[in-house]
């Protein structure tokens, strides 16, 4: 399907029963985190006492990776801050990438005196349907979780995307999940806290901000 973490996080996020994401604004928060975990997996971005650095230089050759890196060299920011940027406009840069890859349509609706609603359907309904039955099968296991996997689960639980993680699966395996989120701090400690605080984000966000 897609071998990028935003991608794997969005089709994560995405409800095959209800043809639509989960939640909008809380997939918007969720795609912050993934792009921000795989730069910093792919050795393009560090923690630099809490703040987010660049290293290295050129392109990473993902428009969404290269554009979220654009803004992060031209700013000194906390990743809590990076997380709460840019969120709807990275939400719809990966509904974009993945539309070009042939894994959703998008289709921009008209709604009466408010911006255009965008309506998106997965093109292999199976398929994501299999991608989540795995990993909910991972979280329920005791073996290993790649470190991408290891991502995904450890944002859907903080998400509450419930069709992958539901709540007596977060109750069940809670110490799962926290190894697991536990395993952000060695990609980025502030990265690790950030997750862990995810939660009393996405509360202020929708109560605060509103939904996206």
């Amino acid at each position: 399907m897609t071998h990028t973490l935003y991608g794997r996080m969005y089709l994560t996020a995405y409800d095959t029963a209800a043809g639509a994401l989960y939640d909008r604004t809380r997939t918007g928060f969720l795609l912050r985190v993934a792009v921000l975990a795989e730069l910093a997996s792919l050795g393009r971005i560090t923690d630099s006492a809490g703040e987010v650095g660049v290293t290295g230089s050129g392109r990473t050759g993902d428009p969404v990776l290269d554009h979220a890196l654009d803004g992060i060299g031209a700013h000194r920011r906390t990743w809590k801050a990076w997380v709460r940027s840019d969120r709807r406009e990275t939400l719809a840069a990966v509904e974009d990438r993945l539309a070009v890859l042939g894994l959703i349509t998008v289709e921009e609706r008209p709604v009466f005196a408010r911006a255009a609603r965008r309506e998106v359907a997965v093109l292999d309904t199976a398929g994501v349907r299999a991608l989540q039955a795995g990993l909910t099968a991972l979280l329920r296991g005791e073996g290993p979780v790649e470190p991408y996997d290891a991502v995904v689960l450890a944002l859907a639980s903080a998400g509450r995307v419930r069709h992958l993680v539901s709540p007596a699966d977060a109750r069940a395996h809670k110490d799962r999940i926290d190894a697991l989120t536990g395993r952000l701090d060695a990609i980025a400690p502030a990265l690790g806290r950030t997750v862990r605080g995810l939660g009393t984000t996405l509360v202020a966000a929708q109560g605060g901000m509103g939904g996206g």
